[in-house]
């Protein structure tokens, strides 16, 4: 049975009265919900974050809509979630939306691209009185590098393979329940550092945040340039300064964009309203969360692999809209 009900929704909300009368009583016209499930990732990390914001506006600025945000273990269970129609849409880090489009350890998929999420710069988070200055220093210590099942630990494994470093070998891998869980434990010393990516990522703001501060770890220019040459699919990205508190500076690293994927099976009418509303809203979207001022029609089209990818439905707007010709 397909997630997004359309024509026949339950009736859960009514439009103004009609013109016509029935015992001097207006006939009141019901709106169709489409209701549409939104796979998230462990709280405490980004995707939560973004999916509860990103479903608020919408269903704000479409009452018709129902977007239900759930919790998931993140980007490698959304993506077989999809595949197999149990959601409708799903937040999915750009490494494993990569993998998955080229068949990179199993199938190429046939889902689509609803939307660019946000760009997602990679760098680790050390506290601030910490002796560890660069990625090298890091090696032999303990590291959580993100939930499992999150997309993180596979933007950090390309990028530390890129400098000629193991993920599982060369550190103490720690592989998280729950994305929260991170900063309290450099924090308390049973880690030494967090990796993470992006603006407004919960795990940097909570550590840059605390008593004493932090201090963020990312690679050098002969490192980006390094991973660029083995890993072509990673741009480099930037995080602008004073992104977090006491970060003056802005922070050059290399990582992808995440993507609002969708079932293969998603109509193309329910694909085409959630493009349009979403274009209708990015402004709104901007103001609620600042790293969702990414989440725009330009963007999408920019950040596809190649435009096959997007949505055949979001594609049919786009074109109406003029966003791509």
């Amino acid at each position: 049975m397909k997630l997004a009900r359309i024509a026949c929704a339950s009736l859960l909300l009514f439009a103004g009265a009609a013109a016509a009368q029935d015992g001097g009583k207006a006939i009141t016209k019901p709106t169709i919900s489409t209701q549409i499930s939104l796979g998230t990732a462990t709280p405490g990390g980004g995707f939560p974050v973004y999916g509860n914001a990103f479903a608020e506006i919408l269903n704000a600025a479409d009452p018709g809509l129902s977007i239900e945000p759930r919790n998931t273990k993140g980007s490698s269970e959304n993506i077989p979630l999809l595949e197999s129609d149990q959601l409708d849409i799903a937040l999915v880090a750009g490494e494993p939306s990569y993998e998955a489009f080229m068949g990179i350890g199993r199938a190429a998929t046939k889902l689509k691209i609803l939307t660019a999420m946000y760009s997602s710069p990679g760098m680790f988070v050390v506290r601030a009185d910490s002796s560890y200055k660069t990625i090298r220093d890091l090696v032999g210590q303990p590291v959580a590098f993100g939930a499992k099942g999150s997309g993180l630990p596979i933007l950090s494994r390309y990028m530390l393979d890129g400098i000629g470093l193991k993920q599982d070998e060369d550190f103490k891998s720690i592989y998280l329940d729950r994305a929260g869980d991170g900063p309290a434990m450099v924090q308390d010393g049973r880690a030494a550092a967090l990796w993470g990516a992006g603006v407004g990522w919960p795990g940097f703001a909570t550590m840059a945040q605390a008593p004493g501060g932090a201090r963020f770890i990312a690679p050098d220019a002969n490192e980006i340039a390094r991973v660029r040459a083995k890993h072509t699919f990673l741009k480099p990205l930037t995080v602008p300064a004073n992104s977090y508190p006491n970060q003056p500076a802005a922070i050059d690293s290399v990582g992808s964009w995440s993507f609002v994927l969708a079932r293969e099976s998603l109509p193309d009418d329910v694909a085409y309203r959630l493009a349009r509303t979403l274009h209708g809203a990015e402004a709104a979207l901007c103001k609620k969360l600042p790293q969702a001022c990414e989440t725009t029609a330009a963007n999408t089209v920019a950040a596809a692999p190649n435009a096959a990818l997007i949505h055949p439905g979001v594609m049919k707007y786009f074109q109406e809209a003029g966003v791509v010709k």
